[in-house]
């Protein structure tokens, strides 16, 4: 990265401030959030996010616009041009292209996010961030940063830099105690969710608390209680950043702010037409166990206002592990129906994905698709049911064509 950003005259020092995210789950919410409340109070704002969903131009959006084609490959070419054909990775070149459209065009704010892990991902070559931001961290991507929490958590706490304020929401003590030491040893105090900051629901609001002060604030818009803690961590990195933002300010962001394929509700379209009479939607790419907490906690609190029943469709990457992200559905789900997921990595086999969700304690069957599997809920008539369409962000980009919501 330094190597081909020298050839390119420096582009990331020369960004609008930056604001870097990392974590496990939470990041693009964070991310989504952050966003929103800037621009509610009027200023520009640059995002680098990934992975896309639907279309490409979504990892890139320039001073509140997603990049246009032309715009998109002329920088793309630029960059691979200072490569000179050297080995590069795919993640590598489009932070590459991004830093350079951020470069050239005016913006208040740049916000990044690690595409994986921290300590090497691409984003990690900006020097002084405002804030590091630390989301919720849990076991993913073992291959490539351990197995342990701890170990994720030291790649994670990679994007501490010295003298720069640190943020995290709520962690488990063991991740706690990496944090501690990484913001140590860059001369800083971590600011801790459920310690310096804390955050919660009264009443339908969500009430922040820092040193700065209480704030009562409208519910995030977007769904879930894991989605306040998310909106609190955005609210601690913006304190930190030195940011002065009112309540109302923050509140009309949290209002606005859209995450696709996060407890999306998918309202109409072809999905809908072949799903059960009177039957909810819901999408969500959670893919990992620690997902699968927070939004089985999200169907659960949907049941006790308005009990129905509930019915997962999934896909998941064979990376990933099943069986910890169907586990906290047992008890609440009453089937599984398992699809194959396409794209560009290997989907896990939906007999094999079957076999993971029942071992989990969940009755399971395989279908072509999430069509069919609606097909087969709707001729099995009875109560209308909930659905949730969940288990990749690759599937969730699928759902996302097929119903015509691309994000944008």
């Amino acid at each position: 990265m330094t190597r081909v950003l020298a050839r390119l005259g420096d582009p990331h020092l020369a960004m609008p401030p930056v604001i870097h995210v990392a974590g496990t789950n939470g990041k693009g919410s964070t991310v989504a959030d952050l966003r929103a409340i800037l621009e509610a109070s009027g200023r520009r704002v640059h995002v680098f996010t990934s992975p896309h969903l639907v279309r490409f131009n979504e990892r890139v959006r320039v001073a509140g616009r997603l990049a246009d084609d032309a715009t998109l490959v002329a920088a793309i070419e630029r960059a691979e041009d200072a490569n000179a054909g050297e080995p590069i990775t795919f993640f590598e070149l489009m932070t590459l292209a991004a830093f350079v459209l951020f470069a050239e065009h005016p913006a208040d704010v740049t916000l990044l996010e690690v595409g994986l892990g921290g300590r090497l991902d691409a984003t990690n070559v900006v020097p002084a961030p405002l804030v590091s931001v630390i989301t919720s961290i849990s076991i993913d991507h073992e291959k490539f940063l351990g197995s342990t929490l701890t170990a994720i958590a030291g790649e994670k706490a990679g994007i501490v830099k010295r003298g720069r304020p640190v943020v995290s929401a709520p962690q488990e003590p063991e991740v706690e105690a990496v944090l501690e030491r990484a913001a140590a040893r860059a001369g800083v105090p971590l600011q801790l969710g459920g310690r310096e900051w804390t955050v919660g629901e009264e009443r339908g609001r969500m009430v922040f608390q820092s040193e700065h002060g209480l704030l009562d604030l409208p519910r995030p818009r977007l769904v879930g209680r894991h989605q306040v803690v998310n909106a609190g961590t955005a609210i601690a990195a913006l304190e930190a950043a030195g940011f002065v933002l009112s309540a109302d300010e923050i509140g009309r962001g949290l209002e606005r702010a859209v995450w696709p394929a996060r407890m999306q509700r998918i309202a109409g379209g072809p999905l809908v037409d072949a799903a059960p009479a009177g039957a909810e939607l819901w999408l969500d790419g959670g893919h990992n166990p620690g997902a699968g907490v927070v939004v089985a906690e999200v169907v659960a609190d949907l049941a006790d206002r308005a009990p129905k029943p509930l019915h997962l469709i999934a896909g998941m990457l064979e990376t990933k592990d099943p069986i910890g992200f169907f586990r906290p559905f047992a008890g609440l789900a009453r089937s599984v129906a398992c699809v194959p997921v396409s794209g560009d990595q290997r989907g896990r086999d939906p007999e094999e994905l079957a076999a993971a969700a029942r071992a989990a304690g969940l009755p399971a069957e395989t279908f072509a698709g999430p069509l069919a599997a609606l097909a087969a809920l709707r001729a099995a008539g009875g109560e209308a049911p909930r659905i949730l369409i969940c288990g990749s962000l690759h599937l969730a980009g699928e759902i996302l064509a097929l119903a015509g919501m691309p994000p944008d």
